[in-house]
């Protein structure tokens, strides 16, 4: 702002330049004078000589004291009958060489790359995940688990238990594969980072059925997206219970929220189609039915449609768990200009 204030006041003044960019004139004249340069602070005599401070910096990078701290390597060399400098004048020599940091070994935390899958059809990606359902008292709750489909919504196995499993969960999995007949390197399961995902049981499971095991960032819920959604979906109900009053009733309930949910339900992820539709192949019938509907509604009025001809919305052709973002979408993100227009 400076430089350009004085740059402006060589063509219009410096009173007209200051008042167009609202700088005071008397920051500008400040700004002109110069400024004595301070003299170079002098060595104190009590100060450690060149030799002594590489001796010292020598010291500490030793492969005794690397990978201690100046205050630990401090109080060890007391101990021995030893002092070199204080710890403060350690850090100092550090510092002037740029070498001020973590000096002790620490376990560092691992990085955990984010998940990106892709489904262009069913059965190639599953999400699954455990909810907790209210029992009769307090402290009693019955766990429900349910496998999705990413790509078609559909609830392709479930089971309500007492408890948190593993083994139950491999149950659940085998068998589901076996009645959606999921072939070696065709599905990809997808979960969180509970207990029973990470068991030596499923995992070893999934190793014999040849599934790719896929599993969310620790403490990144947005990595499980279609679980968690789908939970909500079932509670929000409102023939959800308050609590169940034994297991029986919970299974009972789970017969019919999930015989709702996959073919009774339309889904607005997929076009207002049903799980089921999707899932087994008959969506494209569905659309076309729909549209002969549509078709015969314009026809007959077609001062009713002022966008013209209506189309029948389609399911997605591919569905994402974290889909990557490409270089166009980057560059929209950072040119508001053209993402408006666009």
């Amino acid at each position: 702002m400076m430089a350009a204030t004085q740059q402006l006041g060589q063509q219009i003044g410096l009173a007209a330049a200051c008042r167009s960019l609202q700088m005071p004139r008397s920051s500008v004249y400040r700004a002109r004078q110069l400024k004595p340069s301070r003299p170079p602070r002098p060595t104190p005599s009590r100060s450690l000589s060149l030799a002594e401070r590489t001796q010292v910096r020598e010291m500490l990078n030793s492969q005794r004291f690397q990978d201690h701290a100046p205050r630990q390597v401090y109080a060890k060399l007391l101990d021995e009958g030893q002092y070199v400098c204080h710890w403060r004048t350690m850090y100092r020599i550090l510092e002037a060489h740029q070498e001020v940091c973590e000096r002790r070994h620490q376990r560092r935390h691992p990085t955990y790359a984010k998940p990106e899958l892709l489904a262009t059809g069913p059965n190639q990606v599953w999400s699954w995940d455990i909810t907790q359902l209210k029992g009769p008292a307090k402290w009693l709750s019955f766990y429900l688990y349910v496998v999705l489909d990413v790509f078609s919504r559909y609830v392709v196995g479930w089971l309500v238990a007492e408890q948190e499993s593993a083994q139950l969960a491999e149950i659940l999995i085998a068998e589901t594969c076996t009645q959606q007949g999921i072939q070696p390197g065709q599905l990809t399961l997808h979960s969180d980072r509970g207990s029973p995902m990470k068991s030596k049981q499923v995992s070893q499971l999934l190793v014999d059925l040849g599934i790719i095991k896929s599993h969310s960032r620790p403490h990144v819920s947005d990595d499980n997206p279609y679980s968690e959604a789908h939970f909500k979906t079932l509670k929000y109900r409102p023939d959800y219970p308050d609590r169940f009053a034994d297991l029986p009733h919970a299974r009972r309930w789970g017969h019919s929220v999930f015989t709702w949910y996959n073919h009774d339900h339309y889904h607005s992820a997929l076009g207002l189609l049903t799980p089921a539709s999707v899932h087994y192949g008959w969506a494209d019938l569905v659309v076309s039915q729909r549209q002969q509907v549509l078709q015969t509604a314009y026809t007959a009025h077609p001062d009713r449609f002022v966008k013209g001809m209506p189309v029948v919305l389609a399911p997605p052709q591919e569905v994402w768990i974290n889909q990557p973002k490409t270089d166009q979408s980057l560059f929209l993100k950072f040119s508001p200009e053209l993402s408006h227009s666009a």
